[in-house]
């Protein structure tokens, strides 16, 4: 199939902008509970719709009695917290577009950003934000005023706007429309510098708004409770800022959480104890590893890994009857399901914070058994895919039918469509306007209204999309044969020890790999073996883990054809990181950087 079509939901077509369903909420029913915020003492309150709606307000009046203007734009510089939220709808209440920057940007990327958009204010988080936009400001001559959170900006902006009228707020919120420019967020330059991609306010209704009419019974552990979610993922990336104004459209009680450590991350879900989360297969990957490290620790290795063959066995089963093909999971697999279900599923729901049934995640391709295995496990994951440029989500896996190792159908309204060198193509009200000071790159992507997306892939017969790959990645060996290099890397990377994979081999005789560990896994690995610690130069040498590597690069190369295959890696002593400019703020691979800072090693590959 080369094009699918999803009809649209009958909603009411947006209309105001996003920063009016604050105040419509409020005026409905001041009382319920919108937000949880956690206080300094680490304890969860609740904040009311009203309360937030007046914080907003108050917020709003201080930024324009500072002199931010309909049509401003206005940085956002910080983790993810609560007060991000709070000055996105202060500044949409007031028609400003938001700039997203991520904590972790360099002088630099703040420099492009901040000079590229004509940033007029910014908000950062601490002082070394607040230093590093300093070292560049010289070069900022329209940015006029810098806050900072953790110096108390907010009660200094509630404090200025104190004599501001109510109405004059209202009167700018009244000039917003679904054209109006709401935020201008940066793509992450894995192939070049970033381009700042336009959306609007009617862009992110449209997204919030189809997801939660198709999606809202998922939101919730069981019928008729409250829907709720901690918001972990960066609001500097696009999936995240989506679930945020899902939230507040949708009415579910939200909190955010800075940290994606599992020692900070798996505490906060203990006492918010959400009934679902959004994410990315990382996050699943490291509930999944910590739960078997745990088992081994307990010497109950084989239980949890027949506990993980039953729950694939069993998804996969249910997976058959939904879809016709198989009669679903047979009593004898009922019945060990249901003891594992005690001994094993419970205990990994119960990490998450007892509550959650269903997720949805994006951002990256979810290996399939893990999907499974969640889904067997009592947590359904609905994996979706998307771009900045598409909103986030273009495309989910239904409610009713998933089809695991799929990124799901387009959304309601959306068409996707594969052009005839594979690359997908989407269509639909979530579509951004353009990328901003940019004409060339805008007309190289959109096309009478067609996102070009850079991406590879194939529709199936019932209109479901999987992702084989990234156009400009596609690897070419001195023998002509093209090579997709992400079913490799996804591969080698389910193995337990490894951390991530960069396949190479672009003008050479064949393909090799770089790959990095998992030290956590590593040190209980060699824990559990009785070794000594090592390090890194040590470990990278020893010949037991060069084994579990090489059987991990065996499993991959089972995936493709003799001459698409890894036929040497090197273990490499240190992970990739953001701080060394090897890895976009969403964790994706940049791999010219990565290539230029080891091309040592990337040369011994290839030597006879």
């Amino acid at each position: 199939m080369r094009e699918f079509t999803s009809p649209p939901l009958a909603l009411a077509p947006p209309v105001g902008g996003l920063a009016d369903v604050v105040f419509q909420h409020a005026h409905e029913d001041p009382r319920r509970v919108a937000l949880g915020r956690k206080d300094a003492d680490g304890t969860w309150r609740d904040v009311t719709t009203a309360e937030f709606r007046d914080e907003v307000l108050a917020l709003a009046k201080g930024l324009l009695a500072q002199g931010v203007r309909y049509g401003d734009r206005v940085a956002i510089m910080s983790r993810t917290r609560y007060e991000w939220t709070l000055f996105d709808f202060a500044l949409w209440t007031i028609g400003a577009q938001v700039v997203p920057v991520y904590p972790t940007s360099s002088a630099e990327q703040c420099f492009w950003m901040l000079h590229d958009a004509e940033v007029s204010a910014a908000i950062v988080e601490h002082e070394d934000h607040a230093m590093t936009i300093a070292t560049v400001i010289d070069r900022l001559p329209k940015l006029r005023r810098l806050w900072q959170l953790d110096a108390g900006c907010v009660q200094e902006l509630y404090e200025a706007g104190a004599t501001v009228d109510d109405e004059v707020v209202h009167r700018h919120r009244q000039a917003v429309t679904p054209d109006s420019v709401a935020t201008v967020i940066y793509t992450s330059g894995t192939t070049g510098r970033p381009k700042g991609c336009v959306l609007t306010h009617g862009n992110f209704m449209y997204e919030a708004d189809t997801v939660i009419a198709r999606w809202e019974p998922v939101f919730h552990s069981k019928k008729g409770d409250e829907a709720s979610t901690l918001l972990f993922l960066p609001l500097a990336h696009v999936f995240g800022r989506m679930v945020e104004v899902a939230a507040i459209r949708g009415k579910v009680r939200f909190g955010h959480q800075p940290q994606l450590s599992a020692s900070a991350l798996l505490p906060d879900l203990q006492a918010f104890k959400p009934t679902f989360i959004l994410a990315v297969p990382y996050i699943f990957e490291k509930v999944f590893n910590a739960a078997r490290r745990k088992a081994e620790r307990e010497g109950r290795q084989g239980p949890f890994e027949k506990a993980v063959d039953v729950a694939v066995r069993y998804a996969d089963a249910v997976e058959a009857k939904a879809w016709g093909i198989g009669p679903g999971p047979s009593a004898g697999l009922r019945m060990q399901h249901q003891l594992f279900d005690k001994l094993v599923y419970s205990k990994v729901r119960a990490a998450m914070g007892g509550r959650i049934r269903t997720a949805m995640s994006g951002g990256s391709a979810m290996d399939r058994r893990l999907g499974l295995f969640f889904a067997g496990a009592g947590v359904q994951i609905y994996e979706g895919y998307g771009l900045t440029e598409s909103t986030a989500a273009a495309t989910a896996n239904p409610p009713e039918r998933t089809r695991y190792g799929t990124v799901g159908r387009p959304i309601p309204g959306v068409t996707v469509h594969i052009a005839d060198d594979g690359e997908v193509w989407l269509r639909g009200g979530n579509v951004f306007r353009g990328y901003l000071n940019d004409p060339k790159a805008t007309d190289e992507t959109l096309h009478d209204g067609w996102l070009a997306t850079g991406d590879l892939g194939t529709l199936d017969e019932d209109g479901y999309l999987t992702i084989t790959g990234r156009k400009k990645e596609i690897l070419v060996t001195s023998g002509g044969k093209s090579v997709a290099p992400g079913v490799l890397e996804e591969r080698v990377r389910e193995h337990p020890l490894v951390a991530q994979c960069i396949v190479v081999g672009n003008d050479r005789p064949y393909i090799a790999a770089l790959v990095t560990l998992d030290h956590e896994a590593v040190e209980h690995w060699l824990t559990m073996r009785g070794k000594p610690r090592m390090d890194p130069s040590q470990l990278v040498r020893d010949p037991d883990l060069e084994t579990e590597v090489r059987r991990a690069v065996v499993a991959a190369n089972t995936l493709v054809s003799q001459a698409e295959s890894i036929r040497t890696f090197r273990i490499l002593a240190q992970p990739f990181t953001e701080e060394q400019g090897l890895l976009t703020p969403s964790l994706k691979l940049k791999r010219k950087a990565i290539e230029q800072a080891y091309a040592r090693e990337v040369e011994a590959l290839y030597r006879t």
